[in-house]
């Protein structure tokens, strides 16, 4: 969870605003709220919930997700929380891992969590956070582990993917890119196996064995995961191109568009139902449209999309304001004072806005409209 620089100016101005009296505050704890009820009517939103999360005080929030219906926290002592992204409510807490493990990915599939931990594959109960199965493995994994009904698909630091049956882990088959690039995202359905490499490659294959289906190569390293959306897949690239491929069959894919930035990309773009927002190093963020590949706006001082609803982003900044941009008159509508707000959740399946600071005061907020 990247973490977000502010002014002296700005930190200043927060104080100022954020020592006004809060008024139709609803959270789950006492403690002071993130963002003020005056700033929030600023912003035509209002507090759903708000709550503490139960991490130690020696302990700091580190990262802030979403996995399907749930908001997962992460401290840097590996102590996660699990939330219920409608009411706030904890499923459960628990450390998941040693501090200074790495934690790599959480993915979910069916009732259960799936996780590198280590150099373990871990599958948790999605209720209660217990460890269902562990299984140690043998190789180094480098991207986050993707799986269908039939098998776990593993990237290894040897530059090889490999196919483990779900129901045993016994190892099916391995693959590699004829240019034994490393493999650095995997997507997979029941269809296809997609991955991408630091060499530019985007590769199908059959789930089942190393069967190539279709292949299409760019021209640097792949930045971030692969995002798929339907049959469109949307990537970020070190040439400095967002590209859209959209898959026309199980053995054929196009590109759609690309688009350049104005800097080097180090991440995954963010795609909702009509945009793609990405962000550049330095240059800000920029809103892409979905369908042509032309830029709508850009902001300089963006550094995420914490969600869009209807026509309207919501940007958080590298000064910790939120900016509400208009997608369709390509304007900036008004900003508010984010001080408080040191992590946060992209969302981009609704237009809930997810939002924390280190201590682990965690809000939601929606539009009012």
């Amino acid at each position: 969870m990247p973490k977000i620089l502010s002014s002296r100016l700005v930190l200043f101005v927060s104080v100022l605003a954020l020592c006004a009296p809060a008024k139709d505050v609803t959270a789950k704890d006492s403690s002071q709220p993130l963002v003020s009820s005056a700033l929030l009517e600023h912003a035509k939103l209002r507090l759903v919930w708000q709550n503490k999360l139960p991490i130690k005080k020696k302990e700091s929030l580190e990262r802030l997700l979403i996995v399907g219906d749930r908001i997962y926290a992460l401290s840097n002592r590996n102590y996660m929380v699990s939330l219920d992204r409608e009411s706030g409510d904890v499923i459960f807490s628990k450390p998941v891992a040693p501090a200074g493990f790495a934690v790599l990915g959480l993915e979910l599939y069916q009732d259960e969590l799936i996780s590198v931990i280590g150099n373990k594959l871990v599958e948790m109960d999605l209720e209660s956070g217990q460890e269902r199965r562990t299984t140690p493995l043998e190789f180094g994994v480098v991207c986050p582990a993707a799986r269908n009904s039939s098998y776990f698909y593993l990237s290894g630091a040897d530059r090889r993917l490999r196919a483990l049956r779900a129901e045993n882990k016994v190892q099916v088959f391995e693959v590699a890119a004829e240019n034994a690039s490393m493999i650095t995202s995997i997507i997979s359905d029941e269809h296809f196996v997609i991955f991408g490499t630091d060499a530019g490659n985007v590769i199908s294959i059959t789930p089942d064995k190393p069967k190539r289906l279709w292949q299409f190569d760019a021209t640097d390293t792949i930045a971030g995961p692969i995002v798929r959306d339907g049959p469109s897949l949307f990537f970020a690239n070190k040439d400095t191109n967002v590209y859209r491929l959209d898959m026309l069959s199980l053995t054929k894919a196009e590109l759609i568009w690309k688009y350049q930035m104005p800097g080097i990309l180090t991440r995954a773009p963010r795609v909702t139902w009509q945009v793609v927002y990405q962000y550049a190093g330095g240059k800000g963020l920029t809103a892409i449209d979905k369908r042509s590949g032309e830029a709508l706006w850009s902001v300089r001082q963006g550094v995420d999309l914490l969600a869009d609803a209807g026509d309207k982003a919501y940007v958080i900044t590298d000064r910790r304001t939120l900016l509400v941009m208009d997608n369709i008159k390509l304007k900036r509508l008004y900003w508010v004072n984010f001080a408080q707000v040191s992590r946060y959740a992209v969302n981009t399946i609704d237009s809930r806005i997810y939002i924390a600071d280190e201590r682990g005061r965690v809000a939601c907020l929606e539009p009012v409209e």
